[in-house]
């Protein structure tokens, strides 16, 4: 039986958490993510705000389990990347940390200005009159501390963890986890600039199989009034992809002040310039096999669909990167997105056109959107795929035609 690593985004913003409307699609929290090994370790990145979120999920799985408290405990390595609020955030929100049962390992640097027991010094201070009502002595998990640095080399049950430095105010940690079924680079929050750490981080990326990288910004921003925020953009991760020769990245850390629509920007500018490109989404998933990285993005069910048929008109661009244009049926239909059946097999995160023949009795009019893929699974026919895709801008109705 062949086995999987999978990856899970939690949390996907930089600098702080956003609820507006328009950066939804995308997801508001701040980072965090879940790694699980073949051999089922557990490995989490960060504890942004995501954290709450992962918590949640892991609960939930242990009560369809039927596992009561005392049962069943998780045992996770916790990699921290830096001590910056937006990626320990979640810290006081994540309920396995209050129950016995469980055990955490944690790996960070040394701060200089924290010394000696950095790490745990921070998670403490998440818990710190008169900042939380909950203090420290509530953490009932199993905790144990490791510091490392940049250049150290570890393993963590079958999964060889390598740690380099980024260029980031107060310091950085980027990780490389190389398995069996594949290797993960995370490196978010470093700004290019300084020779010796651009070297590394190209070291450290050498052949990743994903690559997970900060492009907070644009490159017109990061050249003038970003400059020396310790962030970086979707230009300079492709480079770094392209002379490293990954095979997948993801653009992460995404700005709070942009929208769906300016990530979509971002990420349609790398696919041309590294056709392997996503941006990161809050659900995604990325699963390492020996066949490959398969990416999932959630389903997203905003609002209340109508079962009804319109036909439509679809140009977008499939998976292996070829432009199609098809008459195609819209099987269901609502103000945020809609369920299409197409012969083609369009990109994930690819955008897509959308003419749907809206016609009356006596006059025909064509209503046009823009569409991004969330969803592509084998149809209803066998020859069919179903597709499904989130609205990305306001309809324009076309006036009625004779």
């Amino acid at each position: 039986m062949q086995k999987n690593a999978k990856l899970i985004f939690w949390g996907v913003r930089g600098s702080t958490p956003t609820l507006e409307r328009d950066s939804w699609r995308y997801g508001g929290n701040t980072p965090c993510l879940e790694l699980t090994t073949a051999d089922g370790v557990r490995l989490i990145l960060d504890c942004g705000t995501g954290l709450r979120m992962l918590g949640n999920s892991l609960r939930t799985v242990n009560h369809r389990w039927g596992e009561g408290p005392g049962e069943f405990g998780i045992d996770a390595h916790v990699l921290v990347t830096h001590y910056h609020w937006d990626h320990i955030q979640g810290i006081p929100f994540f309920h396995p940390f209050f129950e016995a049962q469980n055990r955490f390992h944690f790996y960070s640097f040394q701060s200089k200005y924290l010394g000696r027991n950095s790490l745990r010094q921070v998670l403490e201070a998440q818990l710190a009159s008169p900042y939380f009502p909950v203090d420290v002595s509530n953490l009932r998990a199993s905790r144990s501390f490791r510091e490392v640095a940049g250049g150290d080399e570890w393993d963590i049950t079958g999964t060889h963890v390598t740690a380099a430095w980024l260029n980031h105010p107060q310091d950085c940690l980027a990780y490389r986890f190389d398995m069996p079924v594949g290797s993960v680079v995370y490196a978010t929050d470093t700004e290019p600039g300084v020779r010796e750490k651009d070297h590394s981080i190209r070291e450290l990326a050498h052949g990743a199989d994903v690559l997970i990288y900060d492009a907070q910004y644009s490159p017109e921003q990061l050249a003038s009034s970003r400059k020396g925020w310790g962030h970086s953009s979707w230009l300079e991760g492709v480079k770094i992809a392209r002379e490293s020769k990954v095979r997948n990245l993801v653009l992460f850390h995404h700005d709070p002040d942009s929208t769906s629509r300016v990530i979509d920007g971002f990420l349609s500018a790398a696919r041309q310039e590294f056709p392997a490109s996503w941006a990161a989404m809050e659900g995604m998933s990325m699963t390492l096999s020996e066949r490959g990285v398969a990416v999932a993005l959630p389903k997203s069910r905003l609002g209340q669909r109508r079962r009804l048929r319109f036909a439509a008109t679809v140009k977008g661009e499939t998976e292996d990167g070829r432009p199609f244009e098809e008459r195609a049926m819209v099987r269901d239909l609502s103000l945020h997105g809609a369920y299409l059946c197409l012969n083609s097999r369009p990109r994930l995160q690819s955008e897509l056109s959308v003419a749907i023949d809206a016609s009356a009795e006596h006059e025909s009019s064509l209503l046009s959107l823009r569409a991004t893929v969330v969803h592509c699974d084998p149809g209803r026919e066998r020859s069919q795929n179903g597709v499904g895709v989130v609205f990305v801008e306001d309809a324009e109705s076309e006036m009625p035609r004779d």
